[in-house]
């Protein structure tokens, strides 16, 4: 019984050294946030800190996880027009440093706490290449694409073939919505045109 409060008192106290927040409620942050997504995706610092200082209360929100109250984390929850009850995380990104330790899981589930219970949405999308596997575990299944700029962006799964390599072609949702053009014949192998995969998650 002793070793179970000792092991629980351990993790309340590893808990609180973490803190996950809205960058615009901490503008401290800003630059260190700049540079952290700079590090993994560059792009100039007046562009990248434009679209830091438009986190808000609604969408978009940039969530950071701090660590001893150092900058680790960051990821940004998106609007998606069409789908007015989910949004669209990207930029999920934890310092090299600190990679491999579970931070990346932690600040996610933070983030669809955050997306059910302060902005009353029910669903997550997302976009990956290479990480999918991590996000099946935190129950994401693969998906239609959607787009932040509209609904779905098209009517295949990208970057998924069949086992004799063909095109999986699958017929739109949206019934309404205009055909879209033939989608180009994607290389065989690793090397796909946008091997981008989509993925969502009730919350």
């Amino acid at each position: 019984m002793k070793f179970s409060i000792i092991t629980i008192a351990n993790q309340w106290i590893n808990l609180m050294e973490f803190s996950v927040l809205p960058l615009h409620n901490n503008p401290e942050y800003l630059q260190s946030c700049c540079d952290l997504i700079n590090s993994e995706w560059k792009r100039s610092d007046t562009a990248r800190l434009r679209s830091l200082e438009a986190s808000c209360d609604h969408l978009p929100v940039s969530l950071i996880l701090l660590k001893h109250k150092q900058l680790i984390g960051h990821l940004k929850l998106s609007p998606i027009p069409s789908i007015s009850d989910g949004c669209f995380v990207e930029s999920v990104v934890i310092t090299k440093n600190e990679r491999g330790k579970g931070y990346g899981k932690l600040l996610m589930k933070h983030a669809e706490e955050y997306s059910r219970n302060y902005l009353n949405l029910n669903v997550v999308y997302l976009s990956t290449k290479g990480q999918e596997e991590f996000y099946r575990k935190l129950g994401y299944n693969e998906c239609l694409p959607v787009s932040i700029y509209g609904g779905c962006s098209s009517t295949v799964k990208l970057g998924q073939t069949d086992k004799v390599g063909n095109w999986n072609n699958k017929k739109s949702e949206f019934s309404n919505s205009p055909k879209a053009p033939p989608m180009p014949t994607p290389l065989l192998g690793n090397n796909t045109l946008n091997s981008k995969t989509y993925m969502k998650k009730h919350l």
